[in-house]
């Protein structure tokens, strides 16, 4: 699969919060491309259109989105998911709207409070409150839109004053919420085939520190490898035996909010829990830091979770939610296709490799098509060698039978179905009568992307050729694989098909790879 990263500009005296997007970037490109995948990174400016030309060069077929900010703001996160949303290119993490609901950090305690779960009264600036109180107390000033406890430190603490007080001491861009001095959990959320899954617990353990010392995730803790703060302030996972209860709520909440906000790919919630046990949603980040050293990194290894899987799932899961189909096993067959391709005729030419389209558009219905247009020649090749299981001298075969079936129509003896999904070809099968036969065809290749595989394509082709070898008068379909017990799956789903075994041949294609040919009445 063809990823692109894409980050917002680092500029070389960016601080440590922004340049800590680069170290992402760097371990999320390593785990990809130790999984087969072609990786590129790309810096994102506020000159979005730049960036959208580029993609139409290079033509992902995921975007892997890590932009956090634009031109230094917080505020601007969601622009770009906004573009690849347009262009209809799958991208990894939550929509540009969730992005935009979790990052306003207003905006999403209103929905969260209207939802119901538990948020810490708030007050806003100049005495706009969405709660309101007369009792005095604690508060903690944060920015609205910044993350990455940007601005955060025990000044942003007010003691001993009421919602309408501290309404007044709240700067531009600012809010206040009722400081919960308690314990802090941070739950991290990962997508997968079964909903998300909330992955262990961690608790943030504020060791050692003096009375009076707010005990906060300030930007210090976080970024100044030198302080206290950095220092004493530690991650420990929970532990269940002691706080089951309480961490099961945690669990619902967080999935809760998933839900509210309409996540996808991956998230994290924050909580503090007060004296009486009560957890409080401090927020929801739907873009959390992905670095090797980060939460979220941790609580995937406590989980048994690999990274670089981790990455890939977040990637398989972004494809996934673009094309809004249900999925069925995959069909694995010999060389990436159920069946092998004949022999290609001695003095043919080739067509240069090709591009193909690769972004699937947002709930698109897969249509079939049974004429091949010359477009389709790069995109055939494109597919075929993009499943990684076909020999180098094979791939030109499948080409073969496409620039044969353009040149000479119905009479290449060569038959086609092309699948897309929003007009983008996402794989294709080819079949064709036997020579000298009256009404037998043999049904040669099938490939489907492999970011699409899983979702029943491969039967959907299958299917279509056997409405359109019967059509053309055909009375029964042969195809054929390899005996060798790793294509077993295959052998299994043409029986499952209707196919029934007919011929064994020992060694046809090498020693000890014999081939089973499968026949199906039409």
């Amino acid at each position: 699969m063809k990823i692109t990263i894409i980050h917002q500009h680092v500029s070389a005296d960016a601080a440590a919060d922004e340049r800590d997007v680069l170290d992402q970037a760097e371990a999320i490109k390593h785990a990809l491309t130790g999984k087969g995948h072609a990786v590129s990174v790309l810096a994102c400016t506020t000159d979005l259109g730049n960036v959208r030309r580029k993609l139409d060069v290079q033509k992902p077929d995921c975007v892997f989105n890590l932009v956090e900010t634009l031109d230094g703001s917080g505020r601007l996160i969601h622009l770009a998911p906004a573009t690849w949303e347009t262009a209809d290119i799958p991208f990894t993490g939550s929509s540009s709207e969730a992005l935009y609901l979790t990052t306003h950090k207003l905006l999403s305690k209103e929905r969260m409070s209207a939802a119901g779960l538990p948020v810490p009264e708030w007050a806003e600036e100049g005495g706009r409150n969405a709660q309101r109180s007369t009792q005095k107390g604690d508060w903690i000033v944060k920015s609205v839109w910044e993350h990455a406890s940007a601005g955060l430190g025990d000044a942003s603490i007010l003691r001993g004053v009421t919602a309408d007080e501290v309404a007044d001491r709240i700067p531009a861009g600012s809010f206040a919420e009722r400081f919960i001095d308690g314990r802090e959990f941070n739950l991290a959320l990962l997508a997968g085939p079964d909903g998300p899954e909330v992955l262990p617990p961690a608790e943030i353990v504020f060791e050692e520190f003096p009375a009076g010392k707010p005990r906060i995730v300030g930007y210090q803790a976080k970024w100044d490898g030198d302080s206290f703060e950095y220092a004493h302030t530690v991650r420990r996972f929970a532990d269940p035996a002691a706080d089951g209860p309480l961490l099961a709520e945690l669990k619902r909440l967080a999935l809760r909010c998933w839900k509210v906000f309409r996540l996808g790919g991956y998230a994290r919630v924050d909580f503090r829990v007060d004296a009486q046990g009560r957890p409080w949603i401090l927020e929801v980040n739907s873009n959390p830091c992905l670095s090797p050293d980060s939460g979220f990194a941790a609580a995937l290894e406590k989980a048994g979770l690999p990274y670089a899987d981790a990455m890939e799932r977040i990637v398989r899961e972004a494809v996934k939610g673009m094309l809004g189909v249900p999925g069925e096993p995959a069909l694995p067959g010999r060389d990436g296709s159920p069946n092998r391709p004949p022999v290609p005729s001695p003095g043919t030419s080739r067509t240069p490799r090709g591009g193909v389209p690769t972004q699937v558009q947002r709930q698109a219905a897969v249509t079939f098509r049974y004429e091949v247009t010359p477009a389709d020649v790069g995109a055939i090749r494109e597919v075929t060698a993009s499943t990684g299981y076909f020999h180098d001298y094979e791939i030109p075969v499948a080409v073969e039978l496409a620039e044969e079936r353009l040149a000479k129509g119905a009479a290449s003896g060569y038959e086609f179905v092309i699948a897309e999904c929003g007009g983008r070809v996402i794989g294709y099968t080819s079949f064709g009568p036997v020579p000298c036969t009256k009404s037998s065809f043999d049904w040669y290749w099938l490939a489907v992307r492999p970011e699409l595989q899983g979702f029943g394509f491969g039967k959907q082709l299958l299917q279509q050729v056997l409405i359109r070898a019967k059509a053309m008068g055909g009375t029964q379909l042969f195809c054929e694989t390899s005996g060798r017990p790793q294509y077993a799956t295959t052998r299994a789903f043409y029986e499952h098909m209707g196919f029934t075994l007919c011929e064994l041949l020992n060694d046809y294609y090498d020693t000890g790879d014999g081939r089973a040919t499968y026949c199906k009445p039409l």
